[in-house]
Order: C-alpha cells, then structure tokens, then sequence
C-alpha cells in the first residue's frame, strides 16, 4: 500500500523547499539582507501563475463560487503534455480554497484498497490530486465511480457465498485528475469530471516573463534580451525554461561573476548544446539522420530509431513532438519526412519541389 500524503494548503511545497516560518530569520532579516533563494520557483497561489489565463480565469470562477456557496469544488481534469502547470494548478487550488491537499499517482494506485486510505482521510472540501490518472487500472476506475458521485464506496468483505458488500460514505471532497494522454481515459471516467482543462504552450513573453520572476527569485541579475534567450530556447515550456534558467545561473556563478548577460546566456546554451531554435542534439542528430542517410525521407520511425540506436518511445514520446510543433518535420502515410524549414536550419539545400 502507497504510503499516504495528506498535506495543508501551507505545506503543499514543503517537499520541494521549506519555507521559513513567521518567526523565523527568512521574515526578519534585516531590509539591506540580501534575500534568500527559492528553490521551488513553483507558485504558491493560482494568482502568481504567469500564461494559460483562460484556463486561470475559469478557473477562478469556479473556486470563487464554490467558496462563495461553502461547497466543494467540481472535479477537475488537466490534460496537455508535460511541463505546462497542471500539477501547479492541482496544488495552488487547495490554496485558494483554504482546504487540504492529498497526492497520489496513478501507477501507485494497483487495487481499490490502495485508494482506501485517501478516501476515508478526505476531509470536507479537501482536494485529492491524483496525476498521471489515465494509469488508473480498470478496476480502481470503477471502484472511484460511486466516490466522485455519491460520495460513497462499497466495500466487499469476505470471499464466496459469506462476501457481503458494506456501503461506506465519505465526506465530500474534490478529486483533481493530470494526464498527459487523455485519449486513454476511459469515457464513464472522463464524463465524471465537472470541469475539463486543455493546457497549451506558452508565448515568449509569458516565458521571458517567467524567466525574469524565476531569476528574482534564484537571486540572481538578468536582463531582458538574456531572458528573452532562454525563453525562445524553451520549446514554449515553463518546466522546460526553469532547467534553462538553473543552467545559465550555474554557468554564471562560475564563469561570469553570477550575473547572467546575453554573451553569458548564449555561451551556457552553446555548452548545453542547444541551438537558437531550442533544439538540442538529440534533435539536431534526428534532423542529420533523416537528411542524409533517407535523404529527407519519408522514412519509417523504426528505421530512424534502429539508425539512431534509439528506442522508438524515445523519438515518438520526446524528440518528434516539438519537431512537429516546430514544422520541421511533418508525418506522411509512408513515414516523416523532412520540409524545407528543416533544410534552412541544418544549413543545406532543399530538393527541388519541396
């Protein structure tokens, strides 16, 4: 059985760093004390969190009425791919409404009884986060039905003709469900979510903007045309613009003094082996392999992977989405196949009719 994760809304990130208490020197140092870093550049509030502000104005509402009304909040579904704040929205809800927060993964979750502990613990309006829901079993799906409806479980005892079935009620809570693949959701399951959230990229502003917050925080100098490289360098991806950020500080702390210029910035992305594009040389390797060994395809993944000596989960599930994204490479019914972007980039000559 998982071992159980009940957290309060003020220790939802305690984990990651533990903040200073009210008493404590973080809160009284001195006003010239230079401050002290953050490592979790995670938001603690739904207010603090930079870009998807559709999603955060819905959002919103339906926390404002539920507080408003005294009554829980609907169940929520995040999908989108990794990176882009669902596991930040799952944790700065519970905030917002002033209630608990549970956290659970869905591999962890094997039987019904491992989901027993969670929901007998539930306190009223108290908020259950269960991510990468879509690797729920079949059976714990069907056991969290009567939870997420009636606020009840049925709980079988006993084996043969002496099994009975006990009904169990729960107080009402919220269960927040995070999946990078809600295609694999079954249908009675995703309906039961009252409120259902696509999160998509980020802009460049919205990432230099998080940049320049981060950097505060990290306590460390940077200036607008540094943030704007690491934030086009991103792939329109906050997790993936917070490791850029770490990167560039560390290479600024032991080679420029600690603070980050547009030169520092450009060097540390040069070491990291990212390219202007954001492609890293897994990427750039894929981009080669497909020019010159399929000259520019179409080309069957299997073949590129066993090319690559690469798994192909690995370029189905890392290096080919953002190559899409990217209109560098696009997939035909007789495999992917280089566009005349991809040419520019690599620096060589498109074939005629591309």
């Amino acid at each position: 059985m998982p071992r159980e994760r009940i957290l309060t809304a003020d220790a939802i990130d305690s984990e990651a760093a533990e903040e200073p208490s009210a008493e404590g020197a973080g809160w009284n140092r001195a006003p010239d004390a230079p401050r002290e870093e953050d490592p979790a550049l995670r938001p603690k509030s739904m207010v603090e969190m930079i870009g998807q502000r559709q999603v955060y104005e819905r959002i919103k509402i339906a926390v404002d009425a539920a507080i408003k009304r005294s009554e829980p909040l609907g169940h929520v579904l995040f999908d989108g791919p990794p990176g882009l704040g669902k596991t930040t929205f799952a944790t700065c809800i519970p905030r917002d409404l002033g209630v608990t927060l549970q956290i659970a993964s869905g591999a962890a979750l094997a039987a019904p009884k491992d989901l027993l502990p969670y929901l007998t613990n539930a306190e009223e309006g108290s908020v259950l986060f269960i991510d990468e829901i879509h690797r729920l079993p079949k059976a714990v799906e069907e056991f969290m039905y009567p939870a997420m409806e009636d606020y009840r479980i049925d709980i079988t005892l006993g084996e043969g003709m002496s099994a009975r079935t006990v009904n169990m009620n729960l107080r009402p809570f919220t269960l927040i469900g995070a999946t990078t693949r809600t295609g694999l959701l079954s249908a009675p399951l995703r309906d039961r979510f009252a409120i259902r959230e696509h999160l998509d990229f980020y802009s460049l502003p919205e990432l230099t903007q998080i940049v320049e917050r981060n950097a505060e925080k990290l306590n460390v100098a940077i200036d607008q045309e540094s943030a704007e490289k690491i934030a086009h360098c991103s792939r329109g991806t906050p997790r993936i613009v917070n490791n850029r950020l770490r990167w560039v500080r560390d290479y600024a702390t032991s080679r420029a003094a600690g603070e980050i210029t547009l030169r520092v910035a450009e060097d540390a992305l040069q070491m990291l082996g990212v390219d202007p594009r954001g492609l890293d040389p897994q990427d750039r390797r894929y981009l080669e392999t497909l020019m010159r060994v399929f000259k520019g395809g179409p080309a069957g993944v299997e073949a590129i992977a066993h090319t690559l000596n690469t798994a192909v989960d690995t370029l189905t599930d890392e290096v080919e989405p953002f190559l899409l994204r990217s209109e560098l490479v696009v997939r035909t019914p007789r495999g992917r196949k280089l566009t005349h972007l991809a040419y520019e980039h690599l620096g060589a000559v498109a074939p005629d009719g591309l």
